[in-house]
C-alpha cells in the first residue's frame, strides 16, 4: 500500500478503525505536519493511540498520541521502522 493520498478530516467516519482496535506493534501510516507517515502502534485505548513514527526521511523518531482519524492500518513494510531493535519490533517479513 503506497502512502495514503486522502485527507484525514474527509475520511468516511465509516471507514475509520477505531483506536482500539490496533495492537502494539502494527505499522500504520499517521498524518503528522500535512503528511502521512511511516509508523508502529506502541498503545492504544479506545480513545487514542500513542504511535513511533518516522517524522521525516531520516533515521530518527517522533512519538504522539493520535485519534483514529489521524491513522490509517499500513501493509509495506517500513525498511527503517519496522526492523528497528530499539522499537522491539522483529522485522516484518
Amino acid at each position: 500500500m503506497p502512502v495514503p493520498t486522502v485527507d484525514p478530516h474527509r475520511r468516511d467516519p465509516a471507514e475509520i478503525d477505531p483506536t482500539g482496535s490496533y495492537r502494539p506493534t502494527d505499522p500504520v501510516w499517521v498524518y503528522r505536519s500535512g503528511t502521512w507517515r511511516a509508523g508502529v502502534v506502541e498503545a492504544a485505548s479506545a480513545l487514542a493511540a500513542t504511535v513511533t513514527y518516522r517524522p521525516n526521511s531520516a533515521r530518527g523518531t517522533g512519538v504522539d498520541t493520535l485519534t483514529a482519524q489521524y491513522m490509517i492500518r499500513r501493509a509495506d513494510p517500513d525498511p527503517l521502522l519496522d526492523s528497528s531493535p530499539i522499537l522491539g519490533a522483529p522485522a516484518r517479513r
